[in-house]
Order: C-alpha cells, then sequence, then structure tokens
C-alpha cells in the first residue's frame, strides 16, 4: 500500500514523488482524528494534580524538534496568546497488536505519515478563552519548498530525505503559518490508536444528536438524541464523513463537538476527583503523545487554569468552495481556500488590537484609500470608490484582488484611525492590521459590503419619525455595530450544557 500523498503540482528539492490523485481504500479505518491528549493533559494539570502529573508525563511523552524559531514575529496578530497545532493522524504504531486494530476497526497502514486532522488550539493569553480552528485536510495550500498541494502532504514532503518526524513538524507549521498568519508556539501530535487508548481510560463521553446518523464505512449508529460513547463508538463518530450533506468538512465538526464534549468530562468531578481514573487518563496521555521540546506542561496547565468548557469555541478557515481541478491531467478534488478574507477571519476570532480600537477615526479629507475589487462584480470597487470620494476620501485607481468572502478594510500598523474612518463608511467590513499593505486598503468581498454614502444631515429637529436619519438612497445608515461580524465560517461553543448537532 502507498504511504504517498495525493496532492502535489510542483516539487522541489525533496526528490521527485509521483502524486496519488485518486483517492486509495485503506479499509474501514481510513482516517482518525486523534487530538484529544492536549485538552486532557492541560486540563487535568490545571485541576490540583500539577506535581505529580508533571513528573508522570515528563518521563513518557515523546518529543521532537518541531519549533525552530525561524518564523517571523513582526505580524504576529494575537500577541501573547497561545497557539498549540493539533495533529492527528491515521497511522498505526508499529507495536498495535492485531487485536487492537480489530478493535480499531482497522488493519496495519503500512507506515502512512498523511496528517489528517490539523487544529490550531488558539488559547487567549488569559487562558479564560479558547477556540479550536480546523484546517482542513484537503485545503490546495502552498507548501514551502513543494509548491501548490494538499495540506495533509506537508507533514510526508517534510520527512523526506532523512527529515523524520521533526522535518514533517516542521514543514507543517511553516505551511500553516504561512497560510494563517499565526504564529505556532507548541506542537502535539496524536495516533489513531493513542485517540482510542485515552478516550478508553477516560470513560463514556456524552454526545447529542439532532437526527439519527448511521454509516457502514466508520461503524457509526446512533439514534437522535443523548447517547454516551465508549471508545470504540467514539472513533466511528468522529470518523464519519459518509452521510453527512459536507462530507469531510461536517466530520471536523464531529471533531470539534467531540473534543468540546471531553473537556467537559475532564472537569467533571468524577474525573478530577478519581485518582485511579485520572492517573489512567495521564498514562495513556504519556504514551501516546508527541510534542515540541519546549512545552511545559506545567506552563500550559497555568494557562488553563481558569478555561471552562463553554468558551472552548470551534471554527473552521474561509473556504470558497470545494472544486474538482485537473492536476497533471488527473482530476483532483479540493478545498480551495479564502486566502484573501484568512486575515479578517483571523482578526476575527483573536479582536482587535488595542491601538484600535483606542483611535479615533481620522477626518476622511486626510485619508487616502484604494479600492480592490474581491467581490467577483465588475464596477464593484470603481463605484465604492466614488461613493468614498464623495464622503471626502482620497482615492486612489480601483484594482483587483483574489476573490474573497469577506470585506475588509487592510491597514499597516501606525493607521489605526485612517483605517477606522474608512471602516465606519463601509458598514459590516472587518478591519485587518497587516504588514502585507503600506497604506489603507479596501478589499471588497462577495458578501456585498460596500461603502454607503454619508447620511444626510438633517435639516430640522427629529419629528419622531422612526426613519429619520436614514435617507442614503436606500441604503441602511447603521453603524458597523448594527451589523453582524462578517465571516465566512460560523464559531460556535460547543462545549455549552445541552449542546447538539445534526
Amino acid at each position: 500500500m502507498s504511504t504517498q500523498p495525493e496532492e502535489t503540482t510542483e516539487r522541489r528539492r525533496r526528490g521527485t514523488v509521483p502524486p496519488r490523485h485518486g483517492r486509495q481504500k485503506r479499509g474501514i479505518g481510513v482516517v482518525i482524528p486523534a487530538i484529544a491528549g492536549v485538552l486532557t493533559m492541560g486540563l487535568l494539570l490545571s485541576g490540583g494534580y500539577a506535581a505529580f502529573a508533571y513528573n508522570r508525563l515528563a518521563s513518557s511523552v515523546t518529543k521532537v524538534d518541531a519549533i525552530t524559531g525561524s518564523t517571523t514575529k513582526q505580524d504576529d496578530v494575537d500577541g501573547k496568546a497561545m497557539n498549540i497545532l493539533l495533529v492527528g493522524d491515521d497511522h498505526r504504531p508499529d507495536n498495535a497488536t492485531p487485536e487492537q486494530l480489530a478493535e480499531l476497526s482497522t488493519e496495519s497502514d503500512g507506515g502512512a505519515t498523511n496528517t489528517d486532522t490539523m487544529i490550531v488550539l488558539h488559547i487567549s493569553a488569559d487562558g479564560k478563552d479558547a477556540t479550536m480552528i480546523s484546517f482542513p485536510r484537503d485545503s490546495y495550500v502552498s507548501i514551502p519548498g513543494v509548491g501548490k498541494g494538499k495540506l495533509n502532504s506537508a507533514f510526508y514532503y517534510g520527512t523526506l530525505n532523512n527529515g523524520g518526524a521533526a522535518g514533517g513538524a516542521q514543514l507543517l507549521i511553516k505551511t500553516i503559518e504561512g497560510l494563517s498568519g499565526l504564529s505556532i508556539d507548541h506542537y502535539v501530535r496524536v495516533s489513531l490508536l493513542g485517540f482510542y487508548e485515552i478516550v478508553k481510560q477516560l470513560g463514556p463521553v456524552s454526545v447529542c444528536l439532532k437526527e439519527p446518523a448511521k454509516d457502514e464505512y466508520s461503524g457509526v449508529d446512533l439514534p437522535a438524541g443523548d447517547s454516551q460513547l465508549d471508545a470504540k463508538q467514539a472513533l466511528s463518530f468522529v470518523r464519519q464523513r459518509h452521510g453527512l450533506p459536507n462530507g469531510d468538512l461536517d466530520r471536523q465538526v464531529r471533531q470539534q463537538y467531540f473534543l468540546s464534549q471531553e473537556a467537559r468530562k475532564i472537569l467533571s468531578a468524577g474525573t478530577l476527583l478519581n485518582p485511579v481514573k485520572a492517573t489512567n487518563v495521564i498514562d495513556a496521555i504519556g504514551g501516546s503523545i508527541e510534542t515540541d521540546q519546549g512545552l511545559d506542561m506545567l506552563s500550559l496547565a497555568t494557562q488553563l487554569r481558569n478555561l471552562r468548557p463553554a468558551a472552548i469555541k470551534s471554527a473552521t478557515i474561509p473556504i470558497l468552495g470545494t472544486p474538482t481541478i485537473s492536476v497533471g491531467g488527473s482530476a483532483l478534488s479540493i478545498v480551495e481556500v479564502d486566502t484573501a478574507g484568512m486575515p479578517a477571519f483571523v482578526q476575527g476570532l483573536v479582536g482587535q488590537p488595542e491601538a484600535y480600537t483606542t483611535a479615533t477615526a481620522a477626518d476622511p479629507a486626510s485619508v487616502s484609500v484604494t479600492v480592490l475589487n474581491g467581490s467577483g462584480v465588475t464596477g464593484a470597487a470603481g463605484a465604492a470608490g466614488t461613493t468614498l470620494a464623495g464622503r471626502g476620501f482620497q482615492v486612489g485607481a480601483p484594482g483587483s484582488s483574489d476573490t474573497t468572502a469577506t470585506t475588509m478594510v487592510q491597514y499597516p500598523a501606525g493607521s489605526e484611525a485612517q483605517a477606522k474612518a474608512v471602516a465606519d463608511a463601509v458598514p459590516g467590513a472587518v478591519a485587518v492590521q497587516t504588514a502585507s499593505v503600506t497604506g489603507v486598503t479596501l478589499v471588497l468581498g462577495t458578501d456585498g459590503k460596500t461603502a454607503v454614502a454619508a447620511p444626510a444631515a438633517p435639516a430640522a429637529p427629529a419629528t419622531g419619525s422612526a426613519d429619520a436619519g436614514s435617507s442614503d438612497g436606500g441604503s441602511s445608515a447603521a453603524s458597523p455595530s448594527d451589523e453582524p461580524s462578517p465571516t465566512s465560517t460560523a464559531v460556535h461553543a460547543y462545549g455549552q450544557a445541552d449542546s447538539c448537532i445534526y
């Protein structure tokens, strides 16, 4: 059986690796997300077992040189927040017994190294909030030194030429940093068997489905309503993609939801106050995960000490669709990432910099702005530029941008006041600080947000009309704060009590 990834259009430096464009069947255990360990680890350490758990974990966790420290921090959008790349792959450890593989409903994979689950756990600086950001495995992205390819192949290419697990981790991290703009601080990798062992020791985890779920490929067979999942059922639950409207994208919802519910389980008194169960979970984690050299378990526990399940949110990077493209004459199904809208997506998750929130909008006459059209609507940039000029802005020649779902006002550090003035003129636009522009730039997206004319000054005091002040030719004069925060993906709080999914 081949261990090569099915994705690449250009290869440099790393040798000749024929792409595999058709999806091979590798048994019904083909793809297993397995990243629960880090949440369990951090939350257990913060629950009163710190000294004991740290010593026990430190002697058993495998360490790899995953973080090179070479990534620039000059455009780090989230400051002191922590980003941990959680990787789940479908490799079966060499020491897995036939009985264990049978329990997992799978077989030996011949040493495959594709990474099929990639989530960045973004933890706020105060540790009170966390967001699991999912990166679809079929995302078609730029892989440094390789070319365009599916995201789940980056690790594989990094292992070539004696790169090993460390080289795989380093290249995957560089790829995700380049795609998202986030700086990855730590790395955790868990295998199929590791996921199973952790969940088995944790005990049954509650899930709630709005509709029954049955899939012969993953083995899931659950009714609508509440269910208690053992380790094997949990494995089937997070693997399901057949029978779901959006396939792999909906499977990510399964993963996000399960991890949030597992966090609730970890924080329950039945886990934290049971020394036998806690010790068994710690041992399962220690024998199952691989981390970077610098991940300090106690520091992680300290940052997570105030985290509660309801504060763990989930999101997926913005995408434009799931087209089939031609690569080398073969058809390849991919996830098309909204790379132009990625900065706005990340900014929406991490929040605006203090310099922007405290800035006072500049006088439009002092603001120069360029308008780029990423909406796909002919003439949209010119029309928006004309409206902005009518409001007193200095507007440059319109241009074009890659298609993006989200309208944004991009600005370099130091131009907060000017950016806020433009954002005020474009209700619903997301202001994004980035080093990729040298001046304030309005990028129009497919969400339909655009510049609006300034409200006409009232000719006389209001007479009680509910519509006073909204005479802008039919457009609403609502302020940006009246608009929902525009994103191309929803943010969910699956850790809340009584949370159910489809």
